[in-house]
């Protein structure tokens, strides 16, 4: 999968700090397939040779450097404020990769079925057209938009200053007419995991309609 070295650098970001509250206990840890929920993210950042992977976590952030000891692309941070909502992680992954990559791809740590496809779909979409001005491109899914979503690099600036819980999704309003957008008819690589229902719908899921 690797790209040529004239295209741009892109890197991960992959939201992890969540308190799960719904969910009543750590969900990005949670067991799916023999791995902890929040690995696949990752895995598919590291498999789509997107770099650096940025890691936020927050009150388990030592429990997430103790899960990825076994991979050297993953940089785990620690965002000190992740009770103030997903802004506050999207702010310290930004501040992390800023001046480092063309574009970040920002995934979360609870939607464990994004394929390869998808992230390779949004990294060509953001290559052949970023000359045209797109700053944004995002996943939509059965028609409803989701993650991951691909933010241009003159757009971090911008995003360091979101607050809040929507992450950034003021921003994605701000620069809609600068955004592609990629759709996709399979429902459940959008599915997260907020929920006991939700991590029992998900688990029932053939993982042979993902990826391994």
């Amino acid at each position: 999968m690797e790209r040529a070295r004239s295209m741009p650098k892109i890197g991960a970001i992959v939201l992890a700090a969540g308190l799960s509250r719904r969910m009543g206990e750590a969900k990005q840890f949670l067991p799916l397939q023999g791995k902890p929920l929040f690995r696949h993210s990752v895995e598919r950042a590291i498999a789509n040779d997107l770099s650096p992977v940025l890691l936020v976590g927050g009150e388990q952030t030592e429990e997430l450097r103790r899960l990825t000891s076994d991979l050297p692309e993953v940089e785990v941070l620690d965002n000190r404020e992740y009770a103030t909502g997903m802004a506050s992680s999207l702010r310290v992954g930004i501040a992390a990769a800023s001046g480092r990559v063309d574009a970040v791809l920002v995934f979360l740590a609870d939607q464990p079925y994004v394929p390869d496809e998808v992230v390779q779909a949004l990294i060509r979409t953001y290559e052949d057209s970023r000359a045209e001005g797109t700053k944004i491109v995002r996943a939509f899914y059965a028609g409803i938009a989701g993650h991951p979503v691909l933010f241009d690099g003159t757009l971090m600036e911008e995003l360091r200053l979101v607050t809040g819980d929507q992450g950034g999704k003021d921003v994605i309003v701000k620069y809609k007419a600068h955004m592609k957008t990629v759709s996709f008819d399979c429902a459940s690589w959008n599915l997260d995991v907020d929920t006991p229902d939700d991590y029992r719908r998900i688990q029932e899921i053939d993982p042979r309609l993902h990826q391994k």
